[in-house]
């Protein structure tokens, strides 16, 4: 893929996350991956997205996050993308949102359960909260330590970032990711609604639990596992 192809391809995600309602003012990225020629493109920082072309996304080294193409500055997020496309190697794009209700739960200090199948269809169970970060994660590099905390919370957990695709920092807001830029956009479109439809469902049965895993699996399953047979074969 071209470098043009590629801030085609974000610039273009950029503008769904805003056409999806995902995004207030400049408050949020999508960055996207071509991992042959080892780069990351992602949003410049603080530009509204009515103002802003493809030529403005930034090109980074996807080994050191120096700039190779462009001439705005990248996304302050930069380092939190950098640092999960390096770890979580299946990732072909990620989205950051402060999207309502899915921020609210990352205020709350609150995963979102799997109460659904809606839920179920994107995020095989319960999308996880981090840890809080320490004063000194915040006071030193704190978009980098964003990133180490939430692999942390993948490693800890044992969660695979292929079926969990999507994580909130705790007191900040969602990050979503997937194998393929597009795909990370609709799965902030999922875990978004997945986090509205958990707070309703909250709201009406404050006992409510999780979905039983029989159903959860068949659901999460007959889309992405092994033997799937949702959808058109490819």
């Amino acid at each position: 893929m071209s470098y043009t192809e590629l801030k085609e391809q974000v610039y273009q995600a950029n503008l769904a996350i805003v056409e999806a309602d995902l995004v207030k003012l400049t408050w949020g990225n999508v960055s996207g991956v071509d991992r042959f020629k080892g780069v990351m493109a992602i949003k410049p920082s603080g530009v509204p997205y009515d103002e802003m072309k493809p030529d403005d996304i930034v090109i980074l080294s996807l080994e050191d996050g120096s700039v190779i193409e462009g001439t705005c500055r990248p996304s302050s997020d930069t380092p939190t993308h950098l640092y999960l496309c390096q770890q979580f190697e299946s990732i072909g794009g990620i989205v950051h949102t402060h999207s309502t209700c899915a921020t609210a739960f990352a205020q709350a200090l609150k995963p979102i359960p799997c109460f659904g199948t809606t839920h179920a269809d994107n995020f095989y169970g319960t999308i996880p909260v981090t840890r809080e970060l320490t004063p000194d994660e915040i006071n030193t590099d704190y978009e980098l330590n964003t990133g180490k905390v939430i692999v942390e919370t993948f490693t800890e957990k044992q969660l695979n970032p292929g079926d969990i695709s999507g994580v909130l920092v705790a007191s900040h807001a969602p990050f979503a990711w997937g194998s393929t830029i597009d795909k990370a956009v609709e799965n902030a479109i999922v875990l978004e609604f997945s986090a509205q439809i958990a707070l309703m469902s909250l709201a009406l049965n404050p006992t409510l639990t999780s979905i039983p895993q029989v159903l959860l699996d068949k659901h999460y399953l007959r889309k992405h596992g092994a033997k799937a047979y949702y959808g058109q074969p490819k």
